[in-house]
This record gives structure tokens, C-alpha cells and sequence, in this order.
């Protein structure tokens, strides 16, 4: 029996490159035209943050509650969990995040959009945009088929770091609360596509430490 440190993390792989890119093929397939509703709420959720105003938070925080509720159901529990044994416990931090989106923002009114944005929440807005606009393309730059494209708010990776992105925009103290299941995902969904010998790999734990590094930046800052 070989040594445990001898095993490489694509050791503990359950699927192949190749079956994860078609599970999404075939996801896109299932639920279209859900991903052009998902594009147009993180659009809406745009001209929300830029009106401002006491409704902008709460509602931003509902739309996410939506998304991650339905990545939960739609995608982890009813495609994932096909191919890996782990998409249950998932789907759980993903149902978990939109109860908290819930709680802190749809009901708690504890997430807030500041009248003016700084340098670290118009970061956030560039983050947002490029979980929303460009990680749809990352794939077809890989060689990928536009049909497996991860598009904002049915997908999780964009999911996450889109959600990250708009969590430095607005104010309050649960939005740290509200920031550790996104990072924790982008981790794991980083050693997953780097098992996988994934090119872009890099991409979910950058944008992870990059948002929680204007996280805390941005607090010292406003002290």
C-alpha cells in the first residue's frame, strides 16, 4: 500500500475533465433560458446599487438568496451529485448562504448601499462584472464550447465571486459573515480545477483573496 503522502490530489478525483465540462453542457441544455434570467437580475442588481436608496440592499440580497438557492437545488443536488458524492454537503453551504442572504439583507436589513463608493467598492462592481460578463467566456478561450459556458447565478463559480464582488459595495457588519461560504467555494473549487489540470484554475482563489484583501482594506480605510 503506498504511502499516504505519495497521492497526488487528482488521486481523490471522482470524474474526468472531460465529464465535469459535459455535466455543464448538458445543466445549460436542461435549464435554458434560465441563464438569460440570471443575466438580466445581475444587471438589474447594477442599477439597483447605482440608485442607492433603503430598498437597494435588501433587494440585492434577495436576488442573491434566488441564485444561490438555485445553484443549491438545480445544479448541485440534481446534476453534481451524479459525479461526486461531496455535491450534497455543497448544496448545503449553498442553501446555508441564501438563508443568510435572507436573514442579514432580504429581511435583517443589515446590508446597506453607501451613497458614495469608494476605490474597494468600485473594485467589487469590476469583480461583479467580470463573474457576470467574462467568466462565461474563460471557457471558449480554453478551447471550450460556448454550451458549457458557467454563467452568473446558475453556475457556482461565477456565483461566487460575483457575489464577493457586490459584497464590497455594500456596508454593514454581516457582510463578513456573508463572505466566508463565497471564499470557502472559491478553495474548493480552485483544488478541484487544479486537480483537474485546469488552466484556470488560479481563478476562483484570486478573486477570493483578492476581495477579501479590499475587504479588509476597505475597513481600515473607513476607521
Amino acid at each position: 500500500m503506498a504511502e499516504w503522502w505519495s497521492y497526488r490530489l487528482s488521486d481523490f478525483l471522482l470524474f474526468s475533465p472531460r465529464t465535469y465540462h459535459r455535466l455543464f453542457e448538458l445543466y445549460n441544455a436542461a435549464i435554458w433560458p434560465a441563464q438569460a434570467a440570471s443575466v438580466l437580475l445581475g444587471l438589474l442588481m447594477l442599477v439597483l446599487l447605482r440608485r442607492g436608496g433603503p430598498v437597494a440592499g435588501p433587494a440585492v440580497a434577495a436576488i442573491l438568496a434566488a441564485c444561490w438557492a438555485w445553484v443549491a437545488i438545480a445544479f448541485h443536488l440534481d446534476r453534481y451529485a451524479t459525479i461526486n458524492w461531496v455535491a450534497p454537503w455543497a448544496a448545503a453551504a449553498f442553501l446555508a448562504q441564501a438563508a443568510l442572504l435572507v436573514w442579514a439583507g432580504a429581511v435583517g436589513g443589515r446590508l446597506l448601499v453607501p451613497p458614495r463608493l469608494d476605490a474597494a467598492s468600485r473594485a467589487g462592481v469590476g469583480i461583479f462584472l467580470f463573474a457576470l460578463l467574462v467568466q462565461p467566456a474563460i471557457g471558449l478561450l480554453l478551447g471550450r464550447p460556448w454550451r458549457q459556458a458557467e454563467i452568473f447565478g446558475v453556475a457556482p463559480d461565477p456565483t461566487a465571486i460575483g457575489t464577493l464582488g457586490l459584497l464590497l459595495v455594500v456596508a454593514g457588519p454581516a457582510r463578513w459573515t456573508l463572505m466566508v461560504l463565497p471564499a470557502l467555494w472559491c478553495a474548493a473549487t480552485g483544488a478541484t480545477l487544479w486537480a483537474m489540470s485546469a488552466p484556470d484554475a488560479w481563478l476562483p482563489p484570486a478573486a477570493a483573496l483578492l476581495a477579501l484583501a479590499l475587504v479588509v482594506w476597505q475597513a481600515l480605510a473607513r476607521r
